[in-house]
């Protein structure tokens, strides 16, 4: 009965919406990624300047996450959308553990689900891309293209927490999230292939699969996420904390987090 109960108190919607969210942001930022660069494809020509369509990749794929932010499913799940950053939350210590686990989970089987479609829908066109599989760059030392990885998840993650720890920023969180990573991706990919992501990057391998340096991206992302928590903890602040948890915070949908100091819709499940 213990089991039941504790399995019931579970927050599914949540953890629901985080998924189809994580899926909906691969196979719309892979389909851009395999339209840009798939063999085969006009891009190529239409578009000759790989740069160019690296910006359009970035302003297509970070635009999709952050639509999906300030959709109503978003609004309900925070839209993490990525394991590093719901882990960052958590060691701020805004998130249960249970629901870190139900969270990461979720983004796993999403980006899962969002790469098998792009497997399906593209197929030949996203085969020729390797199924967007994250790669360091040619002639990048490894050393370097982690440090990139590192140091880029590290500015995207004390970027949402700066701003989500303003009252007068925390409704602009998406649009510099959208700029943000629209701009990491420009410049990072080259180098890294800019994952800041590690379901991003573990279900294309698993899909294709191609398991070439992605302990990197297992490694580096969480670190450059943990590093953000430490870096945030030494600014002075004062009494200033995270508000919420939310990339785009509502305050008429529940909120599961923990120390919120924004006003939501209460729920009694939550403890």
């Amino acid at each position: 009965m213990h089991f039941f109960k504790a399995w019931k108190q579970l927050h599914w919607p949540e953890y629901a919406a985080e998924m189809l969210g994580t899926a909906f942001n691969i196979f719309v930022g892979f389909s851009i990624i395999t339209f840009n660069f798939g063999k085969g494809l006009p891009m190529e020509h239409l578009v000759p300047n790989p740069s160019i369509r690296l910006l359009i990749n970035g302003l297509i794929f970070a635009g999709s996450g952050v639509l999906f932010s300030i959709s109503p499913l978003g609004k309900l799940s925070g839209s993490h959308l990525n394991p590093c950053l719901s882990l960052a939350f958590w060691l701020q210590g805004k998130m249960h553990k249970l629901d870190l686990v139900g969270y990461v989970i979720a983004q796993f089987l999403g980006a899962i689900i969002g790469c098998s479609l792009i497997k399906i829908v593209w197929g030949r066109y996203a085969a020729s891309i390797n199924n967007c599989v994250t790669l360091p760059g040619q002639g990048y030392a490894i050393w370097y293209v982690f440090l990139a990885e590192v140091v880029m998840t590290c500015l995207l993650v004390l970027s949402i927490f700066m701003f989500l720890s303003s009252q007068r920023l925390m409704r602009w969180t998406p649009l510099m999230v959208w700029l943000l990573v629209a701009t990491m991706v420009w410049l990072g990919a080259p180098i890294s292939g800019t994952s800041l992501n590690t379901a991003r990057s573990i279900a294309p391998a698993l899909v294709t699969p191609l398991w070439q340096y992605q302990w990197l991206y297992c490694i580096a992302p969480p670190l450059g996420a943990v590093a953000a928590v430490g870096i945030f903890q030494l600014i002075p602040m004062g009494e200033r904390s995270l508000l919420t948890c939310k990339l785009f915070h509502s305050p008429d949908y529940r909120c599961i987090f923990k120390n919120v100091r924004v006003p939501y819709k209460k729920d009694s499940r939550i403890s």
